[in-house]
């Protein structure tokens, strides 16, 4: 277990120097800042962000003090047990920014580029007491009403959706032309804004999380959309999560309404396109993923449970901020300081994992869906997106292999995620299947549609791997044969013959 270190105030505590002070620290442009902290921004950082969480937990232990953009302080909380108690304890530590000692003394500008993740709002994660249970109910309410069979078969939809679009190619870009869309267009499903889906709206989102010169801009544009689409709502009611906000009993406002809708909508939607990438990438390139999948002893859902261990779709959250003055980690934090929840390290803390080869199936204790009374509540959504097109597409291209050394993968990163820049696959060429005409309302029993196999059928032996079609000619997409031939050994080493896949879902959780 890591030492903690001797408390160490940070720049612009009372007992700290102020932020960019020239007689304590390093040039803008190097690694380190005023005090001589490390810069969670900036070529070390965007190269290797574990390397610098491993530099900062063997330096500081557990709790670390850092630097955000513009050599703003924060407190980097890194082991598992200490995030654990920061995400519990919310009579110490609030997601309500407005405690942030540095915004109340006006040292963080509003045009800050990390403004749209710690900028107080009218929603849930910003509440606290009775305002945070009220906002919160009336999401939980909104969760529950959702139909989770029909986005299960919109999941199915839309990804059969986008691998026509390439499937006759033989070759593409998983996260260009998949991961990067799969989320976006159910989740406008889920808002009933199908009709907004464009790449400028998959942009703005993903511009608006990476701290850039126009991320506000960004945000201020899909505020803009929600803003519209929650004043039809009011006057005209529909089935979809904006309307079920609108009418719930706590009576939520236009802007409470429109915020939260930019909360699910940004959230799920950042963090799903990196769960359900890195999902791929975990089973294209790792023996481990593929040996266990082959032989059944890891379906599609414990290969996504796994992932949010090893790389969670956020890595960090910002941020948390003390009410009080507290200790945590062997760190003195004062009233007013800011907190950085860090998924990733917490996920890799020697003192929950001395082993990180060892398989986490049917362990849910990573962090990576927050925690406490923040936690997030559309985790089983995000999963479900996830584990339902990573399925479809594998059903749809069984044959699919990198086209590259994995060495030539790429990710772009910034203070929260790491988003995977390309997937590049080649695969045997498909032709387009049939979807139906009503957006998100597939018909039952269709060619493409996830089905279950039959509870307590015997399974036999699955193929050791799946064998590539022979070149030629796309042919029509192939169709689950009614005896268990090859076909459908081929699903189980997919699936990992997983009887629940497609089950009857379980409701959503109220958290």
């Amino acid at each position: 277990m890591t030492t903690p270190s001797t408390p160490h105030p940070l720049p612009g505590t009372p007992d700290g120097p102020p932020p960019g002070c020239p007689a304590h620290g390093a040039g803008p442009a190097g690694p380190l800042g005023a005090g001589g902290l490390r810069r969670l921004y900036g070529p070390e950082a965007e190269r290797d962000a574990p390397a610098l969480f491993e530099k900062l937990r063997a330096e500081h232990g557990p709790v670390a003090p850092a630097l955000l953009h513009d050599d703003v302080p924060v407190w980097v909380v890194l082991g598992h047990s200490e995030n654990l108690h920061m995400l519990r304890t919310h009579s110490v530590y609030t997601r309500n920014s407005r405690r942030w000692r540095l915004i109340q003394d006006g040292t963080i500008a509003p045009d800050h580029p990390l403004t749209p993740l710690f900028a107080w709002q009218p929603i849930c994660s910003f509440a606290e007491g009775a305002e945070r249970e009220r906002l919160r109910g009336a999401v939980n309410n909104a969760m529950r009403k959702i139909d989770q069979r029909g986005v299960r078969r919109a999941i199915n939809r839309h990804s059969n959706r986008l691998v026509n679009e390439f499937g006759r190619d033989g070759r593409a870009d998983l996260v260009g032309q998949f991961t990067d869309h799969l989320p976006m267009l159910v989740m406008l499903d889920v808002l009933g804004l199908p009709e907004e889906y464009n790449e400028e709206m998959v942009d703005a989102a993903r511009d608006m999380l990476q701290g850039t010169e126009t991320a506000n801009a960004s945000n201020a544009a899909i505020m803009g959309i929600l803003e519209r689409h929650v004043a039809r709502r009011r006057a005209k009611p529909d089935d979809d999560f904006a309307s079920s906000l609108i009418e719930d009993e706590a009576r939520l406002t236009d802007d409470e309404v429109a915020q939260h809708l930019r909360l699910v909508l940004i959230a799920a939607y950042e963090a799903t396109s990196n769960l359900t990438a890195n999902v791929l990438r975990m089973v294209l390139t790792d023996p481990r993923f593929r040996a266990q999948l082959n032989g059944g002893q890891m379906t599609v859902p414990e290969a996504v449970e796994q992932t949010l261990w090893d790389q969670p779709p956020f890595s960090a959250m910002l941020g948390y901020f003390a009410v009080q003055d507290a200790e945590l980690g062997g760190q003195r934090i004062r009233k007013g300081d800011a907190l950085l929840l860090n998924i990733a390290a917490a996920n890799v803390d020697p003192v929950v994992r001395p082993d990180l080869e060892a398989g986490m199936q049917g362990n849910r204790a990573h962090l990576a869906f927050g925690g406490g009374v923040y936690e997030c509540p559309g985790d089983d959504l995000g999963r479900a997106i996830a584990d339902t097109g990573v399925d479809a597409l594998l059903m749809r291209l069984p044959d699919v292999e990198l086209a590259v050394p994995e060495t030539e993968l790429h990710w772009t990163n910034s203070l929260i995620s790491s988003h995977l820049k390309e997937l590049p696959v080649v695969f045997s060429p498909r032709r387009p299947v049939a979807l139906s005409g009503v957006p998100g309302k597939a018909a039952a029993g269709s060619d493409w549609e996830i089905t279950s196999p039959v509870p307590g059928a015997a399974t036999g032996t699955a193929t050791p791997r799946a064998t590539p079609p022979a070149a030629g000619p796309a042919g029509p997409a192939p169709t689950v044969p009614a005896q268990r031939g090859g076909w459908r050994r081929l699903l189980e080493w997919v699936r990992g013959y997983c009887p629940a896949l497609a089950a009857p879902e379980r409701p959503w959780r109220n958290q």
